[in-house]
């Protein structure tokens, strides 16, 4: 867990309330020779994070518990699908020629293969480099050939958080995940691919908090 760096004040606002609790936001400001004001973003940065527990009419105490990043917290809290992308899907059909041209085309990494909007593959850059140096005849050769097939992918569903989708794409060690949700067709669950979640999504997104 990455923790807060907290300033010199907050860290000073902790030692006396660990070594007075409770105390009053007035006691403390009248400590640190500041006003209650000038306190008040302190206060909330640190009770947010779970160093700090604020009684009404009784003060501040300390819990002793590890305060917790507000980045993994916010993180946490958003869902895949408020940031996923629009996925780049061909058919298994496609010839590995067509399916380069269109990846280039559309500046992507990574292209999900379906069959009938049922996702059946993925196939990336590294799939098509190994596959042209090994000499096959990418304008006649299909995609299907050259594709990690289903169920050795790894998929992401739009409810879970985008906690889940960081910890799957560092584990599995892939640039992204496929946002996928459940039909049944003839009492078979099928994956249909709805949406893309990427090591760039990822990276727009810290950015954005760490804007805020």
């Amino acid at each position: 867990m990455i923790l807060i760096e907290f300033t010199s004040r907050q860290k000073k606002i902790i030692e006396i309330v660990e070594k007075s609790q409770p105390i009053t936001s007035q006691d403390i400001a009248t400590l640190l020779k500041v006003t209650r004001a000038t306190l008040r973003p302190d206060l909330s940065i640190l009770t947010m994070s779970g160093v700090l527990d604020a009684r009404p009419k009784v003060g501040y105490f300390y819990t002793g518990r590890p305060h917790v990043n507000l980045i993994e917290q916010q993180i946490k809290s958003i869902r895949v699908e408020d940031i996923m992308s629009v996925p780049v899907v061909v058919t298994e059909e496609m010839s590995v020629y067509d399916a380069i041209v269109t990846m280039f085309l559309e500046d992507t990494g990574t292209i999900y293969v379906v069959s009938e909007g049922i996702l059946v593959g993925v196939v990336s850059r590294k799939d098509f480099l190994k596959n042209a140096i090994g000499g096959i005849d990418i304008n006649k050769v299909p995609v299907a050939m050259v594709m990690t097939r289903m169920p050795n992918i790894t998929t992401i569903f739009p409810e879970e958080s985008i906690w889940v989708a960081v910890n799957k794409i560092v584990e599995h060690e892939v640039d992204s995940l496929p946002v996928v949700e459940k039909l049944v067709d003839e009492g078979k669950e099928k994956l249909k691919v709805i949406g893309k979640i990427s090591k760039s999504n990822m990276a727009k997104l810290l950015v954005e908090l760490c804007r805020e």
